[in-house]
C-alpha cells in the first residue's frame, strides 16, 4: 500500500512539474505573436520560422498538458450524472472509464504512431520552408510522448480510485490540488 501511495505521488509530482512548464508556452506564444506582428507590420519583415515557432509551442502545450489536464479533472465527463455521485461512485466511474477507455485509447495512439515517428526521425525530416523549423521530427515525437504521459496519469488516477473503492483512501485525503482547478499564472 505504501508502495502505491508513493508511485501516485511521483506521477503527480512529474505530471504537476510537466504540465506547470509547458503552460508558461502559453505566455512565450502570445509574446511571439506579438514579435511577429510587429516585426510584419512596422519593420516590414518575417519570420517563417518564428510562425512555426508558434505552431510548435501549440502542439508542446497541448500533448504535453493534456496528462495535467486528467490530473485536475479538467477533461470533459457528462457531468448530468456523475456531480451528483458519491464519491465511492465517482470513483467507480472514473476507475472503469481509465481501464476501458483511457488506457486502450491511449496505448493505441502510441501503437499507430510508433511508425510514423519512427520514420520521420529516420529521415531527419524538416520544414518545407528553407527557412523554418528543421525539426518536424521532433514536433512529432509528441504523439508518443503525449499518450505516454497520458498512460501514466491514467495509471495514477486509476490507482486513487481503486484506493477510494478499497476504503484505503477517501477524496478528502488526496492532494487538494488535483480535486479542483486553478489557475497557474
Amino acid at each position: 500500500m505504501k508502495y502505491v501511495s508513493q508511485a501516485i505521488s511521483a506521477i503527480d509530482r512529474f505530471t504537476d512539474w510537466t504540465g506547470r512548464m509547458v503552460s508558461w508556452l502559453t505566455l512565450a506564444m502570445v509574446l511571439m505573436t506579438l514579435v511577429i506582428v510587429v516585426l510584419r507590420y512596422y519593420f516590414e519583415s518575417g519570420s517563417i520560422a518564428l510562425q512555426e515557432s508558434i505552431t510548435y509551442m501549440h502542439g508542446l502545450v497541448f500533448m504535453l498538458g493534456i496528462a495535467f489536464t486528467l490530473q485536475r479533472g479538467g477533461h470533459v465527463r457528462v457531468d448530468i450524472f456523475y456531480r451528483g455521485f458519491s464519491p465511492r461512485r465517482k470513483a467507480l466511474v472514473d476507475l472503469i472509464g481509465g481501464l476501458v477507455f483511457l488506457l486502450p485509447v491511449s496505448l493505441l495512439i502510441f501503437i499507430f504512431s510508433w511508425d510514423y515517428v519512427a520514420a520521420s526521425w529516420a529521415i531527419g525530416e524538416t520544414s518545407e520552408e528553407r527557412s523554418g523549423i528543421q525539426g518536424i521530427y521532433l514536433l512529432k515525437t509528441l504523439l508518443l510522448l503525449m499518450p505516454a504521459t497520458l498512460i501514466l496519469q491514467g495509471l495514477a488516477e486509476i490507482l486513487k480510485s481503486a484506493l477510494v473503492l478499497t476504503g484505503k483512501q477517501s477524496v478528502a485525503e488526496q492532494p487538494a490540488e488535483t480535486n479542483h482547478l486553478e489557475p497557474l499564472i
